[in-house]
């Protein structure tokens, strides 16, 4: 894999990181939702809860009203998906930058394969 500095600027690398932890952490209340009431003492949901209530309130404009609430945070999960798969490749006159090539998931990978499959010498 290669590092994503040495393909991206440093500023794409940067908005990409920002929005996927957003991304991540809207999917993350979203999982815990379905265990937990956002009311929770848990201090797990009370970060997600009290990181991601500023978020969705900024898209509660284009949020349907039919929606059930707990799904709320998924669905504005998507627009920060969108953006990172299409919307940067096209900002940054790329056609295609493909499945599995965001920076951020890619180091996440890139970590998780030289724990699990590189030999310790």
């Amino acid at each position: 894999m290669d590092d994503p500095l040495a393909i991206f600027p440093i500023w794409v690398v940067a908005i990409d990181y920002v929005f996927g932890v957003i991304m991540w952490t809207l999917i993350g209340r979203t999982a815990m939702n379905v265990f937990l009431a956002e009311d929770s003492n848990f201090f797990f949901m009370k970060f997600f809860v009290r990181a991601t209530n500023p978020i969705l309130k900024v898209f509660r404009i284009v949020t349907p009203g039919f929606l059930l609430q707990p799904l709320v945070p998924l669905y504005v999960a998507w627009f920060f998906f969108m953006f990172r798969f299409y919307l940067m490749p096209w900002l940054l006159g790329y056609s295609v930058m493909g499945m599995l090539s965001f920076p951020l998931e890619g180091e996440i990978t890139r970590a998780l394969h030289e724990m699990f499959y590189n030999p310790v010498e």
